[in-house]
């Protein structure tokens, strides 16, 4: 246990920016996961959409430095690939 005001003050940051950012990676899991769900559904319009929608929300999380911006760029991109597929149809 920290004994220097500061630091107890730093940990209480810590652990509530640690929740915001799970909850954060959280509910980014859920949107890829309903494009990916809905690109094996074969539903192209809807894919899309929620494409661009998990699109806008990764970039929110890269913004607010939940994840590097790398590895936003990497998910969006994997994310599009599978969309944009020829053998979506």
């Amino acid at each position: 246990m920290a004994n220097i005001k500061s630091q107890i003050k730093r940990n209480k940051q810590n652990q509530a920016r640690q929740l915001r950012n799970k909850a954060a990676r959280s509910s980014l899991k859920t949107d890829a996961k309903k494009v990916r769900t809905a690109v094996a559904e074969g539903d192209a319009d809807a894919a899309r959409t929620q494409l661009a929608a998990t699109s806008r929300q990764y970039d929110k999380a890269a913004a607010r430095g939940v994840l590097h911006r790398r590895t936003v760029a990497r998910r969006k991109s994997r994310l599009a690939r599978l969309v944009n597929s020829p053998s979506e149809g």
